[in-house]
């Protein structure tokens, strides 16, 4: 498999391609909101193509990345280490977290 900087590249590649919008970020966001939403649809309704739905937001969100100038694995890293570092607590039905004195995020 490649790495993530190589699916971004193919991704946004793939939308240059096929003339799919590289622009318009707003719209960007939306494409993904409406995959999340079928990816939750096809979760709820125990629909055989929950992987692909799955697929779909990772694609979105490697082109978004691209367009956007991140390096998507390096965020996810990143931010991994920062959730490892952190504290929660249950409080009044819900989660407070703890930031760890160096955290910027």
């Amino acid at each position: 498999m490649a790495d993530w900087k190589e699916l971004q590249k193919r991704v946004y590649q793939n939308k240059l391609d096929h003339n799919f919008n590289v622009t318009d970020i707003n719209l960007e966001f939306c494409y993904l909101y409406r995959e999340t939403a079928e990816a939750h649809a096809a979760w709820r309704d125990n629909k055989p193509d929950l992987g692909e739905e799955l697929a779909d937001i990772a694609i979105y969100l490697l082109g978004l990345a691209e367009i956007l100038g991140y390096d998507l694995e390096d965020e996810v890293v990143r931010k991994m280490e920062i959730n490892r570092r952190r504290r929660y607590e249950k409080v009044e039905g819900g989660w407070r977290k703890y930031m760890v004195e160096d955290e910027k995020s």
